[in-house]
């Protein structure tokens, strides 16, 4: 941060939060946010502020004991009191701070205690919450925006009556019935185009789309509640019937990742460039082996010249014998010499963090009876040693080894690591799991289906099942678990698109009833539908 020190010890930065997406923050913001000591937010943007907050970062919310908001006369005596204690403080405000009058709050009482401070606008309101919407502000019909708060008692709605005006009334969701009738009284017209949308710009987004006199009327058939911004004008009618941010497949899905060892962190992001936000449950925990002896006279054949080839199946078995390695003051140099051959672009990439390039490489999707096709036979001549070093989990079948030795190798079969199932998730996510809050979940493999199953229950039924390949999906079936999604190739990126398919068939089906939501956890009293 660069706040300028006026006699004081600590810094502070005033940062706008935007309108609810933790992506929408602009590049000097989330640069002030990670080299905070102390995050001091609003509940609103508390999120946001664990998203891009150091590990090391202390994070407080501007509530009291009983979880209400602080008064303003205490938030303020905090910002002060932190920054006079030596702390570099951001003050994290939710919304448009600018807009809403927080900003002018906030630095008056900064001003008074004589702190120099620091301020990061941010994405507006007004203009992000529109454009998440598919409303532009303006059009050939209307050229002027005004914007007005729902909470005024004051407004004189005569003077908004104008064609050419674009309106936009914040905190005005929960009376849009109210606006409605006050704007027709006051002569605008009733065809007038109007937008509500609650939860803008967040993956809760959802809107309503009607004219000033149907607008009652599609209220209470959206039966939608809580606070948000309606939008009136000509320019409202240039939006499509559903926003380009809300037609997104899997828009406003909860999608369950359980996994086994290997980070999904890709199918993560590509998640949520659909639409989804993902819960990421780990089902197994990694340790070491119980008897050790094997990987010390493992490693120390890498140093002596007893092996060929070394085979890395997993970035667990890279980051097992690594670790092992470095306990007797080992580098990349021990395995100069060895042939390297790694299963899995993840365990590629492990190695690559250590400087190792492996000879042998297999694609992700390519399995260990691949390895064997392409690994050569041992040759008395060309060969020099014949044995290979193979660390794996305590669980990992013997085929790959049983094939290399038909091939005429001698194989050190080492247990390199224990992968034991993992604890259960939280409380919640276990409810979630059994009271259908997830609208899909993933499975990646078999051991995913009996590891989630066995710590946190069966996925309710109005779940749709989504797995990656044929053996997968008859491990659900023994389980109980009705398969809705199969990848055509066992894959992720074919898992994905499957599971987005089967998304954008639902809501085309509720679309085309005069439905108003398609996610499955919405629906979960009702008779699952299913798409073909």
């Amino acid at each position: 941060m660069s706040a300028i020190r006026n006699r004081q010890s600590g810094t502070v930065t005033l940062v706008a939060a935007g309108p609810g997406d933790v992506e929408l923050l602009t590049v000097r913001a989330v640069r002030a946010l990670s080299s905070a000591d102390l995050i001091i937010t609003d509940s609103d943007a508390a999120a946001i502020a664990r998203r891009h907050a150091a590990s090391e970062t202390e994070v407080v919310a501007t509530v009291d004991a009983a979880g209400l908001p602080l008064e303003y006369a205490a938030r303020s005596k905090a910002v002060v009191d932190a920054v006079k204690a030596g702390r570099n403080v951001v003050r994290l405000l939710a919304g448009d701070p600018v807009l809403d009058g927080a900003f002018a709050r906030e630095t008056s009482a900064l001003t008074k205690a004589k702190i120099v401070f620091d301020f990061v606008p941010g994405v507006s309101t007004v203009t992000g919450v529109a454009g998440y919407t598919g409303v532009g502000l303006t059009s050939s019909t209307s050229n002027e925006v005004r914007i007005v708060d729902g909470n005024d008692p004051d407004l004189e709605w005569a003077d908004h009556v104008s064609g050419r005006v674009t309106l936009v009334v914040l905190n005005g969701a929960d009376k849009a019935a109210e606006i409605s009738k006050s704007l027709l009284k006051a002569g605008r017209a009733a065809n007038t185009p109007v937008v509500i949308t609650r939860d803008g710009t967040t993956v809760d987004q959802r809107s309503v789309v009607s004219t000033l006199e149907e607008l009652p009327a599609a209220i209470k058939a959206a039966r939608h509640a809580g606070n948000g911004t309606v939008i009136i004008g000509d320019s409202v009618s240039k939006r499509t019937e559903l926003s380009w941010f809300e037609s997104k497949p899997l828009f406003g899905w909860r999608v369950l990742l359980p996994r086994t060892k290997d980070s999904l962190s890709d199918v993560v992001t590509e998640l949520e460039q659909l639409g989804a936000t993902v819960t990421d449950v780990p089902t197994l925990s990694v340790e070491q082996p119980r008897t050790p002896q094997q990987m010390e006279r493992a490693v120390h054949g890498l140093v002596s010249g007893r092996y060929e080839w070394i085979i890395f199946t997993s970035h667990n078995a890279v980051t097992a014998v690594w670790s092992k390695c470095q306990e007797y003051g080992l580098d990349a140099r021990a395995f100069a010499g060895l042939k390297i051959a790694t299963t899995g672009e993840g365990t590629a990439a492990q190695l690559a963090q250590y400087g190792i390039r492996p000879d042998l490489a297999l694609a992700e999707h390519l399995t260990t009876s691949d390895l064997l096709d392409e690994f050569p036979e041992f040759d008395q001549i060309l060969d020099p040693i014949n044995r290979i070093f193979l660390p794996r989990a305590d669980i990992a079948t013997e085929s790959l080894a049983a094939g290399l030795v038909e091939l005429g190798w001698e194989v050190d079969d080492v247990t390199a690591y224990r992968t034991v199932r993992a604890a259960p998730p939280a409380v919640e996510i276990r409810d979630a799991i059994k009271s259908g809050g997830f609208d899909a979940v993933l499975f990646t493999s078999s051991a995913t289906v009996r590891n989630l199953v066995g710590i946190a229950g069966k996925p309710h039924p109005a779940t749709v099942v989504a797995c990656i390949g044929p053996q997968t999906a008859k491990t659900c079936e023994e389980h109980g678990l009705q398969v809705d999604v199969l990848a055509a190739e066992p894959v992720l990126e074919e898992l994905l698109g499957a599971l987005a398919e089967h998304g954008a068939a639902l809501r085309d089906v509720a679309v085309a009833q005069g439905e108003t939501s398609w996610r499955p956890s919405r629906r979960r009293t009702a008779v699952r539908r299913k798409v073909t």
